[in-house]
């Protein structure tokens, strides 16, 4: 089980700062949608230049043109694409030609996905490497996350990692690692909090803890 540490309202300086703070817990970096949007794949490039040991992931989001995003992303140094699963299934097969040609992976965003179990399916034989269940900044402010989803996420997917984004904190992680993700993202739950390396620590701890039991 990996923690993914994903930073949307930063900019690239920023970032490397923030990721020096917590760099020693946590696996995956992301450089999350508006990041990518306001100041390009160079973020990218510049956070994996800064810590090579940390896979980056490059939130582009992307619903078109996918191999060719999937390309530049890694070219720019991006371990890991997002694609959304509304994307056509051409595009998402596309996208996972490219990033196995360039030894990279592809996670399957479901944000505004209605019926997630049935396309959850769908993506996971087209053999894509994590689905994400993910509710957005919008619907959080609503006070809805993810966590039920994940169980529905959890029992059709036979070959992907599962991930899950939107909303996990401190206190309701526990109920997160209760339907054993493989992959946790973290947004706000660290990069807002006044001792993001404690958190984060602590984070990793409690996940650790959990695979041993």
């Amino acid at each position: 089980m990996e923690l993914q540490l994903a930073l949307d309202l930063v900019n690239t300086e920023e970032a490397i700062k923030l990721v020096e703070e917590v760099k020693d817990y946590i696996d995956i970096v992301e450089i999350g949608t508006p990041v990518v949007k306001i100041e390009g794949l160079q973020a990218v490039k510049a956070v994996k230049e800064a810590f090579p040991q940390l896979k980056v992931l490059a939130d582009t989001k992307t619903m078109d043109a996918a191999g060719y995003e999937v390309l530049k992303a890694a070219e720019h140094g991006a371990d890991i694409v997002t694609i959304l699963a509304v994307a056509e299934d051409e595009s998402i097969k596309g996208a996972v030609a490219e990033a196995k040609k360039q030894g990279k992976k592809i996670l399957i965003d479901l944000i505004a996905v209605k019926d997630i179990a049935k396309r959850a399916a769908e993506v996971d034989a087209m053999g894509v490497d994590y689905i994400c269940v993910h509710t957005g900044y919008d619907l959080q402010a609503k006070g809805q996350n993810s966590f039920k989803d994940l169980e529905t996420l959890k029992s059709v997917v036979k070959n992907a990692k599962t991930a899950i984004a939107g909303g996990i904190k401190l206190e309701t992680l526990p109920e997160v690692l209760k339907s054993n993700p493989d992959l946790v993202i973290v947004g706000g739950g660290i990069a807002n909090q006044a001792d993001k390396k404690a958190v984060a620590a602590k984070m990793q701890d409690m996940i650790k803890q959990h695979v041993l039991v």
